[in-house]
């Protein structure tokens, strides 16, 4: 499956999938978030057992406040509708499939 760049509409259609959801927090101003973004996407990519969003906080402020987002980028894992994970900061790819995977 593609990267899907998610509004608050795309959200409530996908946040009760059954596959793992993969959210990244970011703004195109943010130089760690876009150190990780070719890791999104090459996850994104590779792994069609998860859904992985990317969530822009400053289009999306209501999203970023339902998160509980203080910094960026924020990493999230959703899995049937509940957050099971969450790591803030930029991470290697390998360390944000872990996430996935806890």
């Amino acid at each position: 499956m593609s990267l899907l760049h998610i509004n608050k509409e795309l959200f409530e259609e996908i946040k009760q999938s059954d596959k793992p959801i993969l959210l990244d927090f970011y703004a195109d101003w943010c130089g760690p978030c876009r150190m990780i973004a070719p890791a999104i996407e090459e996850i994104a990519e590779e792994h069609p057992e998860y859904i992985v969003g990317k969530i822009n906080v400053d289009n999306e402020p209501e999203l970023a406040q339902q998160f509980g987002v203080f910094s960026i980028p924020l990493l999230v894992v959703l899995k049937n509708g509940e957050i099971v994970n969450k790591a803030p900061g930029a991470r290697p790819k390998a360390q944000i499939l872990k996430l996935l995977e806890g």
